[in-house]
């Protein structure tokens, strides 16, 4: 199966590109989903990160405070290295068990940070949503009311956006045009279907 790989930046539109594959029938596994259902209280990762950070970032009802834990790793490399390390095996090893089970020409693997993580091992092709600059701001303002200053420790916090750009292999420019956004998510659906149909297999290993 061909394996789409879906990122950009905060504030892209990655998850109404994500949408609009989905309609077209295309499976859409997405990295953020499975990272809420792996802290769900039983789960075993939920135990770790309050071991490691402690049961302040738990909330009335035994869940995990995401808002307040993101807060404090925010600013902390230490603190958001030691997080990473225990959830992205566990999100990376329920991606490729889903992606196992799936029968359909291609799929879509939706990684906000995909090339910040380096997995880009996991994907077949590199799906980038990007947008301009002042319209990502914007967004991002609207959306979670942050403050200029706030918004720009984000953007720092990523990838920049030249590297995206060198490492996509496809790329839609997200500029807010529902219209012009479904042309451009259709036209990659039949591409990709078509690119999926016409490879061939690895040569077997002796």
């Amino acid at each position: 199966m061909l394996v789409v790989g879906l990122t950009g930046g905060i504030g892209s539109g990655k998850s109404v590109v994500a949408a609009r594959f989905a309609a077209l029938g295309t499976p859409v596994i997405d990295a953020d989903v499975i990272a809420r259902e792996v802290v769900v209280p039983g789960q075993p990762a939920l135990g770790e990160i309050i071991d490691a950070f402690g049961s302040e970032f738990m909330d009335s009802d035994g869940a995990l405070d995401r808002a307040a834990l993101r807060a404090h790793v925010f600013s902390q490399p230490a603190a958001r290295k030691q997080l990473e390390s225990i959830l992205h095996p566990r999100i990376r090893a329920e991606m490729l068990h889903r992606i196992e089970a799936l029968s359909s020409p291609y799929c879509v693997l939706v990684i906000p940070l995909l090339i910040e993580t380096g997995q880009s091992d996991l994907v077949d092709r590199i799906l980038l949503v990007d947008v301009d600059p002042s319209i990502q701001r914007k967004r991002i303002a609207r959306r979670d009311g942050l403050t200029e200053t706030e918004i720009t420790a984000v953007l720092e916090a990523q990838t920049d956006r030249e590297t995206r750009l060198e490492a996509a292999d496809d790329v839609i420019y997200n500029s807010g045009d529902p219209g012009d956004l479904d042309q451009k998510v259709s036209d990659l659906h039949a591409q990709y279907v078509l690119l999926a149909s016409t490879s061939k297999p690895p040569p077997a290993q002796a």
